[in-house]
């Protein structure tokens, strides 16, 4: 986390921390009280200027609406920069919901401007690659989250074919895409009824319980965004997707990729960026509602968003030339690691902190 938050640019922090709750059949009621619970401990030990907590797996706007809430009741007054991820309609950002999966999506799109030596590909499969953007590529996502969500509405945007979502109940595909409809429904479901995927129309989708959406099998794919969960695509996983010709991967959740599963799929695919470049985009728009709260300005859905696409430039240009620098060309890993890192470095050496 902190050399995600060091590839942004931006003045935040890189701490991490939680509850041990599975929300899933709990009662509005329940969660209520469990968020309230939890700031009780926590709201002598964050503010503006010391530490703001975000949203994370499970904590949505409703969770920090019931968590600032609880900290006004306890602190007797308003303080909206003590907290990211709130509603717009107390000191929320723009596009704070959908940054993560746009973010995702955005720096996807600019590697895929970039990258034009093709290493792996074979040269009838290079020419069917777009020019500038997804149109026509078939996109696989896990998850069904708000990362997966918006980057599956970003990618159809920009004409991409969404082909996949998963919950921790199983997967649902289409061959040919999700449709607007389809996607409409799925936040519905999501959002509104809180429900799982298998309650989901069939019309052109096939549904596969208990399966991870990655070792399906079968299933063709230009590019991969893994926006579910830590080690979700382990080794076999990430042969099936090799096999099924997908040659892009960029991490939209934590760690979806597990060691030995990197290490393969950097000998396979054209692009791999790693989770502390590609998701960056949740955490650098918190910050971007932070400079709102402190200057108590409320910037447009279009402001919010030409910042975001910004930002994601600025992180894949930096781990792009970082990997450059040290010889290692295609290694975005290796680019965001060692900016994330000299970042720091630096910085603590500025102050001291250092004498090598």
């Amino acid at each position: 986390q902190i050399f995600k938050n060091a590839l942004t640019n931006l003045p935040i922090g890189g701490g991490k921390g939680g509850v041990v709750f599975d929300p899933k059949g709990k009662s509005e009621s329940e969660v209520k009280l469990l968020c309230e619970s939890f700031m009780k401990g926590l709201y002598r030990h964050i503010g503006p200027n010391l530490d703001v907590p975000a949203g994370d797996i499970g904590v949505g706007g409703r969770e920090i609406g019931y968590m600032y809430g609880e900290y006004v009741r306890l602190r007797g007054q308003p303080d909206m920069g003590v907290l990211t991820g709130k509603s717009t309609d107390f000191g929320g950002s723009k596009l704070r919901p959908e940054a993560t999966g746009y973010g995702l999506v955005y720096i996807t799109l600019e590697a895929l401007k970039k990258y034009k030596h093709y290493r792996f590909l074979a040269e009838d499969v290079v020419q069917q690659i777009p020019e500038n953007g997804f149109e026509g590529l078939k996109v696989m996502i896990s998850g069904s989250g708000n990362v997966a969500q918006f980057a599956a509405e970003k990618v159809m945007e920009l004409g991409g074919l969404v082909c996949s979502f998963s919950d921790s109940s199983g997967a649902i595909t289409s061959e040919n895409g999700f449709s607007r409809a389809q996607l409409e429904e799925l936040f519905h479901l999501k959002n509104v009824k809180r429900g799982r995927l298998s309650e989901m129309s069939r019309d052109d989708l096939t549904y596969h319980e208990n399966q991870s959406v990655w070792k399906i099998g079968g299933l063709k794919c230009d590019v991969a965004l893994p926006s579910a969960t830590q080690n979700e695509i382990d080794l076999e996983a990430a042969e099936i997707l090799a096999d099924g010709g997908c040659w892009g991967v960029a991490e939209g959740a934590n760690m979806p990729t597990t060691n030995e599963a990197v290490e393969y799929l950097k000998t396979k695919v054209e692009i791999y960026i790693p989770a502390k470049a590609a998701n960056a985009g949740g955490v650098a728009t918190s910050a971007l509602e932070m400079a709102q709260n402190s200057a108590r300005l409320f910037w447009s859905s279009d402001e919010v968003d030409e910042k975001l696409k910004g930002i994601m430039n600025n992180i894949f240009e930096t781990a792009y030339q970082t990997a450059q620098d040290f010889d290692r060309p295609w290694d975005l890993q290796f680019g965001a690691n060692a900016a994330g890192f000299l970042k720091v470095y630096k910085a603590y050496k500025a102050m001291g902190y250092l004498k090598f």
